[in-house]
């Protein structure tokens, strides 16, 4: 998987692009870790739509940045998530615990 990561603002959009499974985790974590931290950072977004596939691990650590991110007072949204994204998006009731912007 790519991760690029840009600011504007006060808001930082980490960007997904391939398959966002296991493999992925110390790479996705080391991508927002940094702007935990950042003062200047009041939002995180994670763009999903480039995103092909995601297993239970990723759901995971989307759920794990959630918490880090209420912990640190960082607003989190999961953005444009692919078609088939959003169709596990949907199974898993992420809705619930997720702001997702189509």
């Amino acid at each position: 998987m790519q991760i690029n990561v840009n600011t504007a603002g006060n808001t930082t959009t980490i960007h997904l692009n391939g398959r966002f499974n296991f493999d992925s985790h110390r790479e996705f974590r080391g991508a927002y870790d940094p702007y935990l931290s950042n003062a200047a950072v009041a939002n995180l977004e994670v763009d999903l739509s480039q995103v092909e596939y995601l297993d239970s691990s990723a759901l995971g650590m989307l759920l794990m940045l959630r918490e880090r991110a209420q912990a640190a007072n960082k607003k989190l949204m999961l953005c444009r998530p692919s078609a088939s994204v959003a169709q596990i998006l949907d199974i898993a009731n992420f809705s619930k615990l997720f702001e997702i912007k189509s």
